[in-house]
This record gives structure tokens, C-alpha cells and sequence, in this order.
């Protein structure tokens, strides 16, 4: 009931900012979702031609493939369902972690991460399963991120006056309980978010604008209007570094967007200073005004010799 809350409220700030702020920016419709099952897409992950998608609360434990006409390719289902399903992250090739991280009443002692294997197939699977638990009080998150190269999983949890971003272990355990490290502040009204394939940096959104962060300094580069969705939840990061966007609802658009410039160029890898060509040795100057001394001693030295030959023979 609080997600519908804050996102009727923000879409009535959306509403009436709209006015004076900026236009939203382009976005072109992908597909539009043609499951009837798919209505409250939470959580998104591009992978390549295919993307991946779950319901919010209320669904039971399953995810949804779904190729670019939009129509639903594979499923995958398990049991028991989580509690809160609430977003979804890269898992390596074929697999997503999802992330059982909701809790609007604050009221849950640790949260779960499902290691759970996706494609063009209808599967029932038993996922591995590791819990997550908090370093201070139960959090409500929607936003589970993966670093492309190492694998570790974050947590930003979802609070009015913003949020947190909480560690993983590198190496989770699954049979014991997975202590969260808290490593950096997030933003407000966290949604879902996403690592660029460089690592370098991630995406956080809500429902009318993201941001952009340095990894692992977690500073922000940028932030930026989305497109006016029913109430956006799900972002993904393409391999092209488009973002990919959806909306809970049923028979919903999945867009896609580019990155505005200025934060685009924000984001660019710091040219590197072109190296002082080497230095030439001029007469008279640093190593080669030593060559006059050595020339000068080696004539010194063939003389010597010499006169002391010419001694030797006058003897």
C-alpha cells in the first residue's frame, strides 16, 4: 500500500512540475509486454536479445523471459514464492539473482537473495538461496545491484529522505546468514538500478528521474529526468549503454533510452597525459657534456703511453 501511496504521490509532483521543468526526454517503446501475467513489472534485466522480468508482491516465485516482439519466451517458477519480490539483477550467462528485499512495514529480521536460472524455457527450478541481514533495522529495498566483473551484490534500500547502499559479502554463504556492510548513502525513492558494463559506474532510479554514480567511490556523476511512466520500477543497462525502462501495469511498454550528453561525457574515462617524448642530449647540456671529459682523458691517457714507450727506447 505504501508503494501505491508514493507512487500516486509522485506522479502527482511529476504532474505538476511539468510546467516549469524541462520536457522529459526521448524514449523509443521497445515492445509492449503481452502477457496478461506481467503486471507489475519490478524488477528488469537486458540480457542481449532477451529481457527479464518479475512481478512486484503479491506473485508467487517466478520470473518471465521475454524476447523483443514482447512476447513471453520462458518462465521459471519455484517454491516456496518469496515474500516481496521486488527487483532483479545479472546473474552471469542464463541466471538472475532476484531479489526477495521488500518490506514496506519494516518488519522483516533479514531479506534473501535467489540465484535463479533463466531462458527460452518453461522450468520449475529449487533456486540456492542465501539471506541477506541488515547491520542496524529492517530496510524496504526495490534496487539489487551486481557488479559485471566481480560479481558482488548491493543493496539500496527505498526511504523518503534517502536511501542506503549496503555490501554483500564477496563470497555469500549458503548456510549461514550474509552480514550487509553499509558503504555508501543512496538517493530518494530508490526503484531499481543497474551496473554499466564498464563497472566504473551504476544507475539508481525512481519514479521520475535517475542518477548516475562513480564506482567504488560512489559519487554522483549526474542525474536526470526519466520519461513519464504509470509508475517506473524496473531500469536495466544495455550493452550499448542504453537504459532500458518499465512500468507496473498490465500490457505495459518497455522503453528505451540514451543517456543525456552531459552526463554521458561525465562519465567518460579520464584521457591520459601524453607522455614528454624523450629528451635529446644537447652539446654542453646534462649527459652529453660528458663526452668532451671522457675525450679529453682518453687522449690524455694515449699520450701518456706513448711518452713512456719513448722512454723505454731511449733506455
Amino acid at each position: 500500500m505504501l508503494d501505491k501511496l508514493l507512487g500516486v504521490a509522485s506522479a502527482l509532483a511529476y504532474a505538476a512540475g511539468t510546467v516549469a521543468a524541462p520536457a522529459a526526454p526521448d524514449a523509443a517503446v521497445v515492445l509492449t509486454f503481452e502477457d496478461p501475467n506481467i503486471v507489475e513489472s519490478s524488477g528488469l534485466v537486458a540480457a542481449g536479445k532477451l529481457f527479464v522480468t518479475t512481478n512486484d508482491s503479491g506473485d508467487g516465485g517466478r520470473v518471465f523471459v521475454v524476447d523483443r516482439s514482447g512476447a513471453t519466451v520462458g518462465t521459471t517458477s519455484w517454491e516456496p514464492g518469496p515474500r516481496d519480490a521486488e527487483a532483479l539483477a545479472p546473474a552471469g550467462d542464463g541466471a538472475v539473482w532476484v531479489g526477495d528485499t521488500g518490506d514496506n512495514a519494516r518488519s522483516r529480521d533479514s531479506v534473501t537473495v535467489l540465484r535463479v536460472p533463466v531462458g527460452r524455457t518453461y522450468q520449475t527450478v529449487m533456486p540456492a538461496s542465501y539471506e541477506l541481514v541488515y547491520p542496524d533495522h529492517a530496510h524496504d529495498a526495490e534496487t539489487l545491484l551486481a557488479h559485471p566483473g566481480t560479481g558482488q551484490l548491493f543493496v539500496v534500500t527505498k526511504d523518503v529522505f534517502g536511501g542506503t547502499v549496503y555490501a554483500a559479502p564477496k563470497r555469500l554463504s549458503a548456510d549461514r546468514p550474509n552480514e550487509l556492510t553499509e558503504v555508501a548513502h543512496g538517493p530518494s525513492i530508490a526503484t531499481d538500478g543497474s551496473f554499466f558494463p564498464d563497472g566504473r559506474h551504476y544507475v539508481v532510479r525512481g519514479y521520475a528521474r535517475a542518477t548516475v554514480y562513480s564506482f567504488p567511490d560512489f559519487e554522483v556523476v549526474g542525474s536526470f529526468r526519466l520519461p513519464q511512466q504509470r509508475q517506473g520500477e524496473g531500469i536495466s543497462v544495455g550493452g550499448a549503454d542504453e537504459l532500458y525502462l518499465t512500468t507496473e501495469g498490465q500490457f505495459t511498454d518497455l522503453l528505451r533510452m540514451e543517456l543525456p550528453p552531459d552526463v554521458a561525457a561525465a562519465m567518460a574515462p579520464t584521457p591520459m597525459p601524453e607522455p614528454d617524448p624523450a629528451p635529446t642530449a644537447a652539446a654542453g647540456d646534462g649527459a652529453g657534456s660528458w663526452w668532451p671529459w671522457l675525450a679529453g682523458i682518453a687522449a690524455f691517457a694515449g699520450v701518456g703511453g706513448w711518452l713512456l714507450i719513448r722512454r723505454g727506447a731511449a733506455a
